[in-house]
């Protein structure tokens, strides 16, 4: 089983209208809700891959339970900690150009917490724990990192997608994959890359550091998956990016998905890139079909 976690999710209120004028009374041509945060994500993708999954995290007041009755609509299946504060309403205003304001999140007491890491008690031996998205802002900064002890002790495996300081206090629990992009795997080190071998030696050093595997996104210059022994390159899908949102959620979720099924790598990586360029060429996030549509355009090459 997997297990995707998203600790701080948020019913998205999205609006549409042609032109906001500041100031004044605006109206919008259409509305609509949606249950966002990225480990929801990443299960919408692995439903889509008919990847065996649950979504854990917190939900509570009419916003949870409208998020909870979203999920359901979408057949995925979750088992949310209820907690007695509200679930977050993010306002995502769609005009001339996109705005976007985020609610900081509810309040998750002690007891929510313990009622959560109770859930870890399900966990067994070769289940995968995908843990993403931000913090509610009562929850302790090292939240991610209490849980990997219990985690690594069930022998299971976990995917953290964050950056800095975050992903580095993960590496001595040996994560399955990490997935900075090339920006992100610089800025780990302070420093930046002449080219691509830096890169690549840079990626070594997150091995070193007790990473399993290290996946390097590069938006149209494809990805490049760096194992213990092996270093592998896929080529970009082919299409036009008309959303960033999500395409890194489903890059993990085809990779994580099709690891869990399969224990290949180069099918973990070609996959993992079909799904993070059909999310990018779509408004949501991908659909089988459209997943299938990209798949073909995927080259995986060993480089080293």
């Amino acid at each position: 089983m997997i297990y995707t976690v998203t600790v701080n999710p948020a019913l998205d209120y999205v609006m549409q209208l042609s032109k906001v004028n500041r100031g004044e009374v605006n109206r919008s041509d259409d509305t609509q809700f949606l249950a966002g945060g990225k480990g929801i994500n990443v299960s919408q993708i692995l439903n889509q891959l008919a990847v065996d999954n649950t979504a854990w995290g917190f939900v509570g007041g009419f916003t949870g339970k409208e998020l909870i009755r979203q999920l359901n609509v979408k057949n995925i299946v979750s088992d949310f900690v209820t907690i007695s504060d509200d679930t977050r309403v993010n306002v995502k205003i769609h005009a001339q150009k996109e705005t976007e304001i985020n609610a900081a999140g509810p309040n998750i007491n002690d007891q929510e917490i313990a009622a959560f890491k109770a859930r870890l008690d399900d966990l067994k031996a070769g289940d995968i724990v995908v843990l993403s998205g931000s913090l509610a802002p009562s929850l302790p900064t090292d939240f991610y990192k209490q849980l990997l002890p219990t985690i690594k002790e069930a022998g299971a495996d976990f995917v953290v997608d964050t950056t800095g300081k975050a992903l580095l206090d993960t590496l001595e629990y040996q994560p399955l994959v990490i997935k900075p992009n090339h920006h992100e795997l610089a800025d780990l080190f302070n420093t930046s890359f002449a080219n691509t071998d830096e890169m690549l030696q840079a990626a070594k050093k997150l091995l070193d550091m007790g990473a399993q595997n290290v996946l390097i996104s590069m938006a149209g210059d494809g990805a490049y998956l760096v194992t213990k022994d092996h270093v592998y390159h896929a080529s970009a899908a082919k299409g036009i990016a008309v959303n960033s949102v999500g395409a890194g959620d489903s890059m993990i979720a085809g990779f994580v998905g099709t690891y869990y099924k399969t224990r290949d790598v180069v099918e973990a990586l070609k996959m993992g890139s079909a799904c993070g360029g059909a999310t990018a060429f779509t408004e949501d996030i991908a659909v089988k079909s459209q997943i299938d549509a990209v798949l073909p355009d995927i080259d995986v090459e060993e480089v080293k």
